[in-house]
């Protein structure tokens, strides 16, 4: 484990102003259905919100910790969405057992899928998942009995023993309380030998597999676990919109989880959260300015990416890490600016 070790960097310190921030912003979160309790708009947008920071949490399972870049992730949004629709629609609204179905689901194809791309690397990686999600895509568009392109409505909001996520408060606690774990057992995994095992083959993979560590199987296992997280997504998002439509799982949506984690923070625990929450507040509220807002948004983008590798997490360190050295050398002169 030594070995492993020393060939990557160490997590950023549980001190560090990124971590504060993202503290910041979850205890921010919890007060939105208390302080919006009578403007549901609020409480919808902020639960949008956390669903697709669940989703960027488990997209940077892989691609932050991992290196994998995968442009098919939200084939299994959608397979969470449509898992919760179709059994509704069948009559079937016992939430234990959507999620139970979901999560076979998920991990099933996840297992099929992940020992066939991770045997690729690049842009081979990259082509083959989104080959597999426009293959499930095509596939949900010719069900037309599950309506097909134009999608299905939810029938009804999935239960768990008497709990009705169709209601909107409901709803975002259990996104909530469902983010918070999912950002917790990503910092548990990161900091154990599984985690290190992960970000190592990211950095050197020949070198761990010369050392002795089956790289193939935790990369397997990180890709199977991301699976389940973001099928778990998927059905809050089902019950979120209550609708369920194919276009949940095209390469445009796994293109928006990209720059989510991107934008917030590649490879930092709370990265997805800041970057869905960046990504969408900032999106709506240039749709309030003009219709041409992507024209805005795009070089916005670009700007944190190109300032920070790390995204606004990384702006963050870089910060702080300039204010830490000017407190250890306070002679150091001031550079002006032209």
């Amino acid at each position: 484990m030594s070995s492993a070790t020393s060939i990557i960097p160490a997590p950023p310190s549980p001190r560090s102003l990124g971590t504060v921030v993202g503290i910041v912003l979850l205890i921010a979160l919890a007060l939105v259905p208390l302080l919006a309790s009578n403007n549901p708009f609020v409480v919808t947008l902020f639960s949008r919100i956390l669903v697709f920071a669940i989703a960027a949490v488990s997209l940077n399972l892989i691609l932050g910790y991992g290196g994998l870049v995968s442009f098919g992730h939200a084939l299994y949004l959608g397979l969470g969405v449509y898992s919760a629709s179709i059994l509704s629609f069948h009559g079937i609204d016992n939430g234990w057992v959507q999620l139970l179905v979901t999560l076979v689901v998920c991990c099933l194809i996840g297992l099929l899928t992940g020992a066939i791309v991770l045997r690729t690397a690049g842009i081979a990686f990259i082509m083959i998942t989104l080959a597999f999600a426009q293959m499930f895509y095509f596939l949900f568009v010719s069900l037309s009995q599950y309506g097909g392109d134009d999608g299905m409505r939810l029938a009804s909001g999935s239960k768990f023993s008497g709990i009705d996520l169709a209601q909107a408060n409901t709803l975002y606690w259990a996104a909530f309380v469902l983010l918070c774990v999912s950002l917790y057992g990503t910092h548990r995994l990161i900091h154990s030998r599984f985690g290190v095992v992960l970000r190592a083959s990211k950095s050197n993979d020949r070198r761990m597999k010369a050392l002795g560590f089956p790289t193939f199987r935790y990369r397997l296992a990180a890709y199977v676990l991301s699976a389940a997280l973001c099928g778990m997504a998927g059905l809050l998002f089902a019950n979120l919109t209550e609708f369920a439509s194919p276009s949940y799982m095209s390469w445009t949506t796994s293109g928006e989880l990209i720059v989510m984690v991107m934008l917030g923070g590649l490879g930092t625990l709370f990265g997805p959260l800041v970057g869905s929450l960046a990504m969408i507040l900032t999106e709506e509220g240039l749709k309030m300015l003009t219709q041409h807002w992507m024209v805005i948004f795009g070089p916005l983008i670009v700007l944190v990416v190109t300032v920070s590798r790390q995204g606004i997490i990384g702006v963050l360190h870089l910060a702080q890490d300039r204010h830490t050295q000017r407190s250890v050398r306070p002679d150091l002169p001031v550079r002006e600016q032209p």
